[in-house]
């Protein structure tokens, strides 16, 4: 009988999948350590949002983490961690400098092997980060992104076994080293079939020996399926998932999968006894953790518009803390055309973070009874432009022509790493900058962190850490408003029958519906900005610039009496795993500044008031 290897995902994919990737160390190494006694050897524990979130959430340090895990399980298991080509871990992408600095830095901190993927699957992207894994003394584990397309589209090449072969050729071709290789599919919408012609493809492609691994979610309710598919076609390795960090949007189970292979000719490689009590072990490790109920849930629409399990509830979390959950629908309504047009990249970070904004711009354009193209994103613009690299079939030709016009830049080929090199925003030299301006130490972590987690990793290291987990108790609070009434001052009531009350401070939006039925939800109350001060009038109109998306102010780059021309940034969010600068579309002078900086915003909301031509 065969054992099939596996990878234990659940300390990374898992909590980013189920919990926003947002999970204190202690709370889990104890799990960790029952997984190595059950005789799993194989874990991801790193990398993707597990970088900064340990930063922005956590009031944890990245590296520590690192540490304390290969303490846990000592020095012959494998630790991977996932990189995202010329991005590696940062929110945006990086120079040649900073990738050669980030394998330096894992394989100081214990890591193993590193996962090495680009969501358009341009092998330029995997070229240089490959090399640097791989100077680094770290395994380097190519990937070719997968995904299921959604039916009715017009493409027979993308996303297919042949294109899929094709990209691995190319990686062959470009003589990138490499000690495995994964089929990742971030959304879980490929079939059986295309998985199983692929691998089966690349096992006759590949040298002999060559380790082959398969990622799926079980997102669309079949992990199993695909898992199976890719054992049957030759894949040596694959990953899963232990309860309560496995299905939905996570990874299949272990010992669902375990269950699946009974009676055939395979079996995992694993003592199952002992896994049950590692799964109870880590289901009572994270029994305080809110893990949202559609992280758990099992979607049929995915495969209309794939969004991948590691960014599903990320934005579903960010939608609901800004009280517009209810959108949820017409934004996933709305990807299947945004990835169509877009050159049909992956749905992966983070070009599944850019077909979501975009999405979510055209549900309010449509909201706001605009062309529902009226507003490009800058992430998705700059894909269908050629900015992070080349999509796999041409974007459409009017939405780069409009994307063109309003980020004011021309479509280029030019490689990811030669732009990012010419851009001095980026690189050593200016996160260095950023550390001493701070008054913080210049070692290769805090470059680092300063690189890839901007003005919050700064604030990190400066000492100001909030914590951003979602515990369940904190969920119970929120709620209980809701359940309990309690006298209040009672404002107007609106001729809609919506009126405010407060409770113990705490504003509620309460809505009475004829017959009596009541809902309560949390107001939406504007946060004070620190700036809210008129400059003096010049006489031009006032242009309100609004929040395209709701997110947290990282950075306000004006300042009340500031002249902007049209296409400044005026502030930085960060919403949907990204930074997002929000820029005026009009000239003249900065009269209002009504956002400040760590304040959250709603989509709509009035961030700066510039008055025209002042």
């Amino acid at each position: 009988m065969k054992k099939i290897k596996f990878m234990d995902t659940s300390f990374r994919d898992g909590f980013q999948s189920c919990l926003g990737a947002r999970v204190k160390t202690d709370d889990f190494i104890p799990a960790l350590q029952a997984a190595v006694e059950a005789g799993a050897s194989n874990f991801e524990i790193g990398g993707g949002a597990r970088f900064q979130s340990l930063y922005f959430y956590c009031q944890e340090d990245a590296f520590d983490m690192m540490d304390r895990c290969r303490e846990a399980v000592g020095p012959n298991i494998n630790l991977q961690t996932l990189a995202r080509g010329a991005n590696v871990v940062g929110l945006i992408s990086q120079s040649r400098d900073v990738i050669d600095l980030h394998a330096k830095m894992f394989k100081k901190h214990g890591v193993s092997t590193i996962r090495n993927f680009d969501a358009l699957n341009d092998v330029r992207n995997l070229a240089y980060s490959g090399s640097r894994i791989h100077a680094a003394g770290l395994k380097h584990q190519v990937v070719v992104a997968m995904m299921g397309l959604p039916p009715g589209l017009k493409e027979d090449y993308a996303h297919t076994p042949k294109f899929y072969l094709d990209k691995l050729n190319d990686i062959l071709q470009a003589e990138i080293p490499y000690d495995s290789v994964c089929f990742k599919d971030a959304s879980g919408t490929s079939t059986p079939k295309t998985v199983f012609e692929t691998i089966q493809g690349a096992r006759k492609m590949l040298p002999e020996g060559t380790i082959i691994q398969f990622h799926t979610h079980d997102t669309a309710g079949m992990a199993v399926a695909c898992n199976w598919a890719a054992i049957k076609a030759g894949a040596d390795i694959i990953d899963l998932a232990m309860s309560p960090c496995s299905g939905g949007t996570g990874q299949a189970d272990i010992l669902t999968m375990w269950h699946r292979l009974k009676g055939t000719e395979y079996t995992l490689d694993i003592d199952e006894e002992k896994l049950l009590e590692a799964e109870k072990i880590f289901t009572d490790q994270l029994d305080r953790y809110f893990i949202p109920p559609e992280a758990k849930e099992v979607s049929p629409i995915i495969t209309f518009s794939p969004m991948p399990g590691g960014a599903l509830t990320a934005n579903t979390q960010m939608m609901r803390d800004n009280n517009c959950l209810d959108l949820y629908p017409q934004v996933i309504e709305n990807m299947r055309e945004v990835v169509a047009k877009g050159g049909f990249g992956t749905s992966v970070t983070p070009v599944s973070q850019f077909y979501f904004q975009q999405a979510f711009a055209n549900t309010m354009s449509i909201k706001s009874g605009q062309d529902k193209w009226s507003k490009i994103t800058e992430g998705y613009g700059k894909m269908v432009l050629g900015y992070f690299g080349a999509t796999p079939a041409e974007p459409d030709a009017e939405i780069v022509k409009i994307a063109s016009e309003q980020l004011g830049l021309e479509p280029t080929k030019e490689d990811v790493h030669d732009i990012n090199e010419n851009n001095p925003n980026l690189g050593i030299k200016k996160a260095t900058e950023a550390l001493q301006a701070a008054g913080l130490p210049t070692t290769d972590e805090n470059v680092m962190i300063s690189a890839t987690c901007g003005d919050k990793g700064i604030a990190f290291l400066k000492g100001d850490k909030p914590l951003g987990i979602r515990y369940k108790e904190d969920e119970i609070a929120k709620a209980a408003p809701a359940q309990v009434a309690a006298p209040a001052p009672v404002a107007k009531p609106a001729s809609n029958g919506n009126y405010t009350v407060t409770v113990d401070g705490k504003a509620f939006n309460v809505n009475v519906a004829e017959g009596g039925a009541t809902t309560v939800a949390p107001a939406q109350v504007a946060t004070p900005a620190p700036a809210q001060v008129a400059a003096p009038a010049g006489g031009g109109a006032d242009f309100e610039i609004k929040s395209p998306m709701p997110g947290s102010v990282i950075r306000v780059e004006v300042e009340v009496g500031s002249v902007v021309a049209a296409g400044d940034t005026v502030l930085v969010l960060e919403a949907m795993k990204m930074e997002t600068p929000v820029k005026t579309e009009k000239a003249g002078t900065v009269v209002a500044i009504e956002a400040g900086q760590g304040d959250t915003v709603s989509a709509g909301d009035v961030l700066v008031i510039v008055e025209e031509g002042a």
